[in-house]
Formats: C-alpha cells, structure tokens, sequence
C-alpha cells in the first residue's frame, strides 16, 4: 500500500553515499522534502532523471526543498555515480533490510527487488503533499513535482 496524500511520512533513517545518517523527521520544522525513489545509479533512466533534478536544483532549493534520492544500491556504488555525475542532493542506501524504506512508501517491487520510481513531497509538518508512484521504465514527468513545489509555498 504506497503513502497516500494528507497521511504522514513514515520516518526512516538511512546512510548516505559517505556513510553518514540521514534521517527524514530530522528536515522537520525547517525543510520540505522530494523523497525521490529510483531503481539503480548507473542505470539509463534513473541517471537522466536525476540529472534533471541536478541542472533544475535551484528550482526546489529556492523553495526551501531538500531533494533526496533513495535506491536499493550499496553506498560505495552511490559515491561512485554522485561524483561521476555532480549531484549535490544526498543518495541514500536502502540496500539493508533490503528495500525496507520502499517497502513502507509502497514502492518496493518484490519481483525485481528494487524500487520502483516513487515520489513524494513531504512538507516541514512531515506530511505528504504530493505522491507518484511509477513503474519500471516509466520515466516521470518532473513538472507535476515542480507543480506541487509551488503550491507549498502559495
């Protein structure tokens, strides 16, 4: 059952590409949040969407957005693809228990074990404004987030 608008984001705290903690409630009172989950780095459509959100990042940072992408991928993979490709947002490592963050945004697909490409804006209250959810070799249409970016701060 994927996370549904209005309801309240489930709180995790995952390693990022240096191994470093990041936890979701921690934005709270200060930031809203693009949780972006994506299948693998390195893969074809995962990299083209999240060099969008990089070229595009000062469209969310400038609404006091912090983008954050999620994957089933190791740390040490993250780190590799982060600085071949300039992303200056956290990746997070859902690797172990494999998927259990996908799992609670309803996104995990079992079958492939991976994420499928889920998205969600979680205002600084920890709830979710806007959710998507997509399936394998579905690319997203980023302007829907940008949409919902803005009506945040209307």
């Amino acid at each position: 059952m994927a996370v549904e608008v209005g309801s309240k984001a489930p709180d995790f705290t995952l390693n990022d590409y240096n191994k470093q903690q990041v936890t979701l409630s921690s934005y709270q009172g200060d930031k809203n949040v693009l949780l972006v989950f994506y299948p693998f780095a390195f893969s074809g459509i995962c990299q083209g969407e999240l060099c969008q959100v990089r070229d595009e990042l000062a469209s969310y940072t400038d609404n006091n957005v912090q983008v954050v992408g999620v994957s089933v991928d190791t740390p040490f993979s993250l780190k590799a693809w982060a600085e071949q490709q300039g992303y200056e947002f956290p990746l997070l490592s859902d690797f172990w228990p494999h998927g259990k963050v996908a799992q609670e945004y309803g996104v995990f697909n079992e079958a492939a074990g991976l994420a499928n490409r889920g998205t969600f804006l979680i205002d600084t209250e920890g709830v979710v404004r806007f959710a998507e959810i997509n399936q394998p070799g579905e690319a997203r249409d980023q302007e829907a987030w940008k949409k919902a970016v803005t009506a945040l701060s209307a």
